[in-house]
């Protein structure tokens, strides 16, 4: 069994910043990359970032320049850092697990449960 757990989310005014964290938990991991989704209030899931186990890092266009993926593999956590926020990154953001090449919401192999970011105007 594998636990996936986020927290960090929260209330922020646009152009702040919040750093989101997840944990996966229950076993061992040889090698899995550790993703970001999000869905926005009445819209579907879509892919924010990605870390692999070596480091490599994948972002969407919509945030790239303004959010930092990076990973702890001792802990097996993942951090998003997001700056220079804009209301419409409002969305419950969700981690993932995944050991396959695939990006996509429905090749996710684990998710957490989600944390709420709301950006105010």
């Amino acid at each position: 069994q594998v636990q996936v757990v986020e927290s960090g989310g929260g209330l922020v005014q646009a152009g702040g910043s919040l750093r989101l964290s997840c944990v996966a938990s229950g076993r061992t991991f040889s090698s899995y990359r550790m993703n970001w989704f999000r869905q926005p209030p009445e819209k579907e899931r879509a892919f924010v970032a990605a870390s692999s186990w070596s480091g490599n890092t994948y972002y969407s266009d919509f945030v790239k320049g303004r959010f930092t993926i990076s990973r702890d593999n001792a802990k097996n956590t993942v951090y998003l850092e997001m700056n220079n926020l804009k209301p419409e990154d409002t969305a419950v953001y969700y981690c993932t697990v995944s050991e396959g090449s695939s990006f996509a919401a429905s090749d996710m192999d684990y998710w957490g449960t989600g944390t709420l970011v709301t950006v105010s105007p």
